[in-house]
């Protein structure tokens, strides 16, 4: 056991799996909700795809909704950001580096993939180290990494940029799109159309995070919020929590995921990322902008700013027609109810980024949509 909670060498995983505690889960759940209506929104696209996979929406009761929110990174990425790397592909001898799913993402007349076939130098990569590897092979074009991420993989972006800098590399660049988490759940706990009861908190961001920046939930808004792990009786104790405090009317925030997250998160990895970047205003795919809900390199190190160093012209914005991922991110529909959903919009052939990536809402709907 370590200060911090036990190793995963300590931990019986089985225990998190087991049927007859889901099941015992399952039944307290109906019988604290009943008759009653309530709103849970889970707001982290691991959770959205346990969700599905555990087929956990069929077996809870009638009055008892669980939403997908803004918890996908790639789907969050407005359109004019998505236009903005289109651009920067087309700068004569760059190289763009970008996690794959997003090479599928439509932007406005475009996307990163229909670039590359146009003959754009565009290569997925699994880290953006690659990136800075494709860099040091070649001095001589401009390599420009499109990152795109919320708390847990920040950390990462900034010590590649702190090692960029010590190792002189003048070719390379990143386009940054981070975001931060909370900026988004007060929108959504501030927005009149969409009544959220209670939110699962996402366990990965948690990390990095800590329980602390989710308080406002309770202070402004008198919402409970629970921060859970992954596997079915994680996120089964964690809506039995919420529908309790709910009921109750006794807000709080918990850890349900103790293994994982403690109190103060990492204090270390939000240094390393409060050296290299700084809050801004960022738009979110479904929310518009947001105050200080976005991340953008510091001053001192705009030599590594994309958008900072290359001047480019982004085409005008244009929103996929009869899409409704922005809806679905605010929780206001479920992706079924969008009219393109399964017919015009399919993993195969997305039209909006909450299909394209496995965590996005409506390709966790559709993969598991039998369950």
């Amino acid at each position: 056991m370590s200060a911090h909670g036990p190793q995963a060498a300590d931990i019986d995983f089985d225990a998190f799996r087991d049927p007859a505690l889901a099941r015992e889960l399952i039944a307290r759940i109906g019988r604290i909700v009943g008759d009653r209506d309530i709103n849970l929104m889970e707001v982290c696209g691991t959770h959205t795809v346990s969700i599905g996979r555990y087929g956990f929406r069929s077996v809870m009761p009638a009055g008892l909704h669980l939403l997908s929110g803004p918890g996908c990174p790639v789907c969050v990425t407005a359109n004019r950001d998505i236009d903005h790397a289109i651009a920067l592909s087309r700068l004569d001898g760059a190289i763009i580096a970008t996690f794959g799913d997003m090479m599928r993402v439509p932007g406005s007349t475009s996307s990163l993939r229909a670039e590359k076939a146009a003959g754009r130098d565009i290569r997925i990569v699994y880290s953006p180290l690659d990136a800075l590897r494709i860099a040091e092979d070649n001095p001589e074009r401009q390599v420009i990494f499109m990152s795109v991420g919320f708390e847990t993989t920040t950390p990462t972006i900034a010590a590649c940029i702190l090692e960029a800098s010590e190792r002189g590399l003048e070719n390379f660049s990143m386009f940054t799109v981070n975001k931060m988490t909370p900026p988004a759940l007060r929108a959504i706990a501030d927005d009149p159309e969409t009544r959220i009861d209670g939110f699962i908190l996402p366990g990965h961001v948690s990390t990095i995070t800590g329980a602390a920046p989710y308080r406002f939930l309770v202070e402004e808004f008198a919402t409970p919020g629970v921060i859970t792990g992954f596997e079915p009786v994680d996120i089964l104790e964690g809506i039995e929590m919420l529908v309790r405090m709910v009921v109750d009317r006794a807000p709080r925030i918990e850890n349900a995921y103790l293994r994982g997250v403690n109190a103060d998160g990492n204090p270390v990895a939000r240094a390393l990322t409060d050296q290299v970047f700084e809050p801004c205003d960022a738009a979110w795919r479904g929310l518009g902008e947001l105050p200080q809900s976005g991340l953008r390199i510091r001053r001192e190190f705009a030599r590594f700013d994309a958008a900072r160093r290359f001047e480019v012209f982004v085409e005008p914005t244009v929103e996929p027609r009869g899409c409704r991922c922005g809806d679905v991110l605010r929780g206001r529909i479920a992706p079924d109810a969008c009219p393109l959903f399964g017919r015009a919009c399919t993993p195969e052939n997305p039209v909006g980024p909450c299909m394209v990536s496995s965590e996005g809402s409506c390709a966790a709907y559709y993969r598991f949509r039998d369950r």
